[in-house]
C-alpha cells in the first residue's frame, strides 16, 4: 500500500507530508485548491511525463517521494530484475523518488538508487492503478474495449503476433523482390564483378592484423637481431668468456663436491640443477628463434608481407572496408547473387512460406476470436451485476466481438453496446452513455478487474463526475467495499462519497502575508470533518448543512459496520 507521500515545491504546494490509511482515503477541497496537482505529483513519482512548469515559482526543484509497504511479489520480482533488491531497505519498504529541476531535467530513484523514469513506470504499474477523468472517455475507444477483454481473459497474443510479424516480413520481402525484378540483371552484373575482383586475393578473417604484426617485426629486424644475439652470447658465452650456462654449471659442480661435507649445500645444488636445466632450455630456444628471425628466411618475408599489405590498402580504398569486413561482405554478395540468379525458385519458396504463415495466422486468429467471445460474455455479465448496484438497474451491456481485417492484434473488432433501460435496443456505448453513466461503467469495470489482479492501490480522480443523489451514495458504498480488498484513494466533490472515507484529507488553498499562494493537505476528523461535509453539501456551514453532514456520517458508519 501507499504509506506516505512527501511533496516539496510542487506548483502551489510548498511542502506536504501525507499519510494514508490502508482502506478508503478521500481528498476533498474547493475547486482550484490543488487536488489535480496532487494527482499530478503521484503521476510524476510513478514515472509519468513531467515538465519544468510543475516546479513552484522561485524554487530550484520539485521533489516527490512515495513510500510503499506490503507490495506484491510481482513488484518484488521486477525490483530484482532491475537490480533493486526489495530487501535493501528496512521492513521491506519501497521508496520511489522523482525530482524535477527548474530547467525541466528530472531524476528518479528507487530505494535511493538512481533509476530512469521508464523503470519507475514499469515498477509502479504493479503498485497503483490510476483512474482519471480522461480514462473514463477511453472506455468508448474500440482499442480499449479489446484490451479489456484480453486483459480480463488473460489472453496471450504472443504466438499470434510472432506469426503475424513473420507473415508481414515475408510479404514485404516478396514485394521488394518483385519491385527489384527490373534491376535484377544490372545487380547480377555488379555483384559478379565485385566477387570476381575480391576472390583472387583469398582473404581470411584476421589476416590483415597478422600481416601488420609481421611487418612490424621485419621493420625492426636489426634491433631484434642485436638483442637476440646479445642475450644468447651472455647465456652461451664465446671463445674468450664463459656464458651464464657454463658458469652455472661450474657452480653446480662445485656444490656437488662439498654437499656431503656441508649438508645445506645438497639442497642448494638441487636448486641449481633445476635452474641449469631451465637456463639451458632457454638457450636452445633462443638459438631456434635467432635462426628463424636472423637468417635469410625471416628477412625474405618482408617483400611478401609488404605486397600483401599493399593489396589490403588497395581494397580498402576501393571498397571502404577492412579485410574482415570484406570477407563478411563477400559472403553476403554471394548469397544475394545466388538468390538473384535463382530468383524464381527463391520467390516461389517465399510465396509458399507466406501461404503457410497466412494459414497459421488465420488459425491462431480464429482461436483468439473464440476466447474473446467467451471472455466478453463473462466480463459483460460481471459488469452488469456491478451496474445494478451502482443505481443503473436493468442496464444491459455487452461486448460485441466481430470479424475484421487481419492486424497485429488479431482479426476482431469490438464494440461495447449498451441499453440503460429495460426494453431498449442495444446501441453503441460511445453514442448514448452520459457522463454520469460512463463514470459508473468505468467504476464497475475497475471493481471487476480489482477482483482478478493484485495491484494494491487504486486511485480515482473525480469518479463522481456527472452523478448525484442516490447514485452518488451507491458509488461511495462501492468504493468502501472495494477498499476492503485494496487501498483506495479518491478525489471527490460529493459529500455522499466523502462521508464514506476511513481517512478524510482536506486540500486547502491560502495566501500568505507576502502574497504567495500555498496549498496545505491535512487530515480532518470529528467536528472539522462535519464542517467540511457541510461545505461540500451547500457551500456553507449553516445548521441545515451541518445536520445533513452529521446524518451522512452516521449513515456511513452504520453501513461500514
Amino acid at each position: 500500500m501507499l504509506k506516505e507521500l512527501y511533496i516539496e515545491n510542487l506548483a502551489i504546494i510548498e511542502k506536504a507530508v501525507i499519510t494514508f490509511g490502508k482502506s478508503l482515503n478521500v481528498f476533498s477541497g474547493e475547486t482550484g485548491a490543488g487536488k489535480s496537482i496532487l494527482i499530478g505529483g503521484i503521476n510524476a513519482v510513478l514515472g509519468g511525463r513531467v515538465s519544468k512548469d510543475i516546479v513552484r515559482a522561485g524554487a530550484e526543484k520539485s521533489v516527490i517521494t512515495a513510500l510503499f509497504d506490503d507490495f506484491p511479489e510481482t513488484v518484488r520480482e521486477k525490483l530484482r530484475n532491475f537490480g533493486y533488491d526489495p530487501h535493501d531497505s528496512d521492513n521491506n519498504e519501497l521508496i520511489l523518488t522523482r525530482e524535477v529541476s527548474e530547467t525541466g531535467n528530472s531524476t528518479a530513484r528507487v530505494n535511493g538508487k538512481t533509476a530512469t523514469a521508464a523503470v519507475l513506470k514499469e515498477i509502479s504499474s504493479g503498485l497503483i492503478d490510476i483512474h482519471g477523468q480522461h480514462h473514463t472517455r477511453m472506455i468508448i475507444s474500440h482499442e480499449t474495449q479489446l484490451e479489456l477483454i484480453d486483459r480480463y481473459g488473460k489472453i496471450s497474443l504472443d504466438e499470434y503476433q510472432d506469426t503475424f510479424k513473420a507473415f508481414s516480413g515475408v510479404s514485404k520481402r516478396i514485394k521488394e523482390l518483385e519491385k527489384e525484378e527490373g534491376f535484377k540483371n544490372e545487380k547480377i552484373e555488379i555483384l559478379t564483378e565485385k566477387i570476381a575482383d575480391i576472390e583472387p586475393y583469398n582473404l581470411k578473417i584476421g589476416e590483415e592484423e597478422e600481416v601488420s604484426r609481421v611487418l612490424d617485426r621485419m621493420r625492426n629486424v636489426q634491433t631484434i637481431v642485436e638483442t637476440l644475439n646479445g642475450v644468447y652470447a651472455k647465456l652461451a658465452g664465446d671463445s674468450e668468456e664463459s656464458g651464464a650456462v657454463d658458469l652455472l654449471n661450474l657452480c653446480k659442480v662445485g656444490l656437488g663436491e662439498i654437499k656431503d661435507l656441508v649438508p645445506e649445500c645438497k639442497t642448494l645444488k638441487e636448486r641449481l640443477d633445476s635452474a641449469f636445466i631451465e637456463l639451458d632450455d632457454i638457450k636452445h630456444e633462443l638459438s631456434a628463434i635467432i635462426a628463424e628471425n636472423c637468417g635469410d628466411g625471416g628477412i625474405n618475408q618482408l617483400p611478401k608481407a609488404e605486397e600483401r599489405m599493399s593489396d589490403f590498402l588497395r581494397l580498402r580504398r576501393k571498397y571502404g572496408l577492412s579485410v574482415d569486413e570484406l570477407v563478411e561482405k563477400t559472403v553476403e554478395w554471394r548469397s544475394e547473387l545466388e538468390m538473384l540468379q535463382g530468383g524464381e525458385d527463391f520467390l516461389q519458396k517465399l510465396t509458399d512460406e507466406k501461404n503457410r504463415l497466412g494459414i497459421q495466422v488465420k488459425r491462431l486468429g480464429g482461436e483468439l476470436s473464440l476466447k474473446r467471445k467467451e471472455t466478453a460474455a463473462q466480463l459483460s455479465a460481471l459488469i452488469c451485476k456491478e451496474l445494478e448496484f451502482l443505481d443503473m438497474p436493468g442496464t444491459k451491456m455487452i461486448f460485441e466481438v466481430c470479424g475484421d481485417k487481419v492486424t497485429i492484434t488479431g482479426m476482431d473488432s469490438v464494440e461495447a453496446m449498451i441499453a440503460v433501460n429495460k426494453g431498449e435496443t442495444l446501441k453503441p456505448l460511445a453514442k448514448i452513455a452520459s457522463g454520469g453513466e460512463l463514470s459508473r461503467i468505468m467504476l464497475a469495470i475497475k471493481v471487476v478487474f480489482a477482483k482478478s489482479d493484485d495491484v494494491p492501490v487504486m486511485i480515482f480522480d473525480e469518479v463522481d463526475s456527472g452523478i448525484s443523489g442516490r447514485a452518488a451514495h451507491k458509488v461511495g458504498l462501492k468504493l468502501s467495499e472495494l477498499s476492503r480488498e485494496r487501498q483506495v484513494l479518491c478525489v471527490t466533490h460529493l459529500a455522499q462519497i466523502a462521508a464514506m472515507a476511513d481517512n478524510h484529507l482536506l486540500i486547502e488553498k491560502s495566501v500568505s502575508e507576502g502574497g504567495r499562494t500555498f496549498t496545505d493537505v491535512k487530515k480532518v476528523t470529528g467536528e472539522e470533518r462535519k464542517l467540511e461535509l457541510a461545505r461540500i453539501i451547500s457551500g456553507d456551514e449553516d445548521e441545515i448543512s451541518l445536520a445533513n453532514a452529521e446524518r451522512l456520517l452516521n449513515k456511513s458508519e452504520k453501513v461500514k459496520t
